[in-house]
């Protein structure tokens, strides 16, 4: 949704040419249900690799698992897994450009959801974590949602991120922290 490439000669950002494919797979284990996806980026651009203004292949791995603990209350967790291609190209390309600061060849995230129904299921808390243990940053999405009526959902959360360096995923928002109310209506 956002340009990951940048055309020196404009000086705008850009969309540079890919091609992606994968596949998933989502099957009960155990008492819960677990998911695989894999998927490769394949940024077939000329320059790609050493270009620094056009972003490496990447190879992308989720592993996950779901199951509700006790009634209502259910956990996911999740580990992502981003594997940039020709990342020895991709350093000499930020080298090129005097850049001080590179990615990581592999950039790892755990997720985590906890999700309790209350008051007849009418009532949804939610908290959804991300941790980054190799950008060391996280972001915190916790929400309650009340079902009013069958029509009317009331909402109440918030977006927290975390992180030591401005440069990192999450890191980049920390100054974008809210705090959020919704009312919705459905017919």
């Amino acid at each position: 949704k956002s340009p990951l490439g940048f055309d020196v000669n404009t000086g705008l950002a850009n969309y540079p040419k890919m091609r992606s494919l994968g596949a998933s797979i989502r099957r009960p284990v155990w008492k819960g249900i677990a998911n695989f996806e894999a998927g490769y980026y394949d940024s077939y651009e000329q320059g790609s690799g050493t270009n620094p203004f056009i972003p490496n292949s990447e190879a992308r791995f989720l592993l996950g698992y779901e199951q509700e603990i006790v009634k209502n209350f259910s956990i996911g967790v999740q580990y992502y897994v981003e594997w940039m291609q020709d990342y020895n190209g991709y350093v000499s390309g930020q080298e090129d450009i005097g850049q001080m600061v590179t990615r990581d060849e592999v950039r790892h995230v755990l997720t985590n959801r906890l999700t309790l129904l209350t008051h007849q299921q009418n009532v949804t808390w939610s908290l959804f974590t991300f941790f980054s243990p190799s950008d060391v940053d996280a972001y915190f999405r916790p929400s309650v949602a009340y079902k009013a009526t069958d029509e009317w959902l009331l909402e109440l959360g918030g977006n927290f991120f975390v992180g030591r360096e401005e440069y990192t995923f999450f890191g980049q928002f920390v100054n974008n922290n809210n705090v959020y109310a919704a009312i919705r209506y459905s017919f």
